[in-house]
């Protein structure tokens, strides 16, 4: 598995300071997607609506808070090559939002977004905050909403930067609801961290979805939080 120059320097540093991060309290961020084509602040491609530039301020502001008050913070990052299956550009004949089915799995097609090494991949929340990034989306084979994996199952770095960095709680937040925050969220849960969504921190596509993610997500077990408070989170 390829693994990014910050996510072998993020392993590295796990190591060697796993035991201050656990005596912190095993706190951790996850900051899902807050890039450039998600936004409507750089007129993103596939924009989320309500995320103009003083929604990304916030998220930095309340991220910059976290990180003050001892939580260790890392992010996801959509990272897809120029072929990537969920481009509707690489479907002739379709067009976005379409679903089409390809090897049993459903997909939907999405115009194309956050392609390696373009503005619009670029995270917009102060890198310097960050103990790791970690990409998805790199396979051309399957699309990845979650931080934790693919949808062909392939996993990513996360779990195992999270556990070398003694994180036994998890703040999830970010873009978009029903999609990256909801899939890394459940996968969260499912590794056994306890997670908590901020919903004032999150930006989602449609009201329907969104209500129907937050659901999925508390019947699974994961605290939802209607604005960030951070002693409540420590105290859960």
């Amino acid at each position: 598995m390829k693994v990014g120059l910050i996510a072998v320097f993020a392993l590295l540093l796990g190591l060697i300071v796993g035991t201050r991060a656990q005596a912190a309290g095993g706190l951790g961020v996850i900051v899902v997607d807050v890039q450039g084509d998600f936004t409507e602040w750089k007129k993103g491609s596939l924009a989320v609506s309500g995320t103009d530039e003083a929604y990304v301020h916030q998220v930095e502001e309340a991220t910059r808070k976290l990180k003050d008050a001892g939580f260790l913070i890392f992010a996801t990052q959509d990272w897809h090559p120029p072929d990537h299956i969920s481009f509707y550009t690489n479907h002739p004949g379709k067009k976005p939002f379409e679903v089409i089915e390809i090897d049993g799995r459903k997909q939907v097609l999405w115009p194309p977004h956050c392609v390696q090494g373009t503005e619009g991949a670029r995270i917009l929340v102060d890198n310097n905050l960050f103990r790791a990034v970690v990409q998805k989306g790199r396979d051309p084979r399957y699309d990845s909403y979650s931080g934790f994996q693919d949808d062909g199952g392939q996993k990513t770095e996360m779990d195992t930067i999270l556990k070398l960095n003694g994180i036994k709680k998890l703040v999830v937040y970010g873009i978009a609801t029903d999609y990256c925050v909801r899939a890394t969220a459940l996968d969260a849960a499912r590794a056994g961290y306890r997670v908590v969504v901020v919903k004032e921190l999150c930006r989602g596509v449609a009201p329907d979805t969104i209500e129907e993610a937050l659901k999925e997500m508390q019947d699974a077990g994961v605290v939802i939080m209607d604005r960030l408070d951070i002693e409540e989170i420590k105290n859960l």
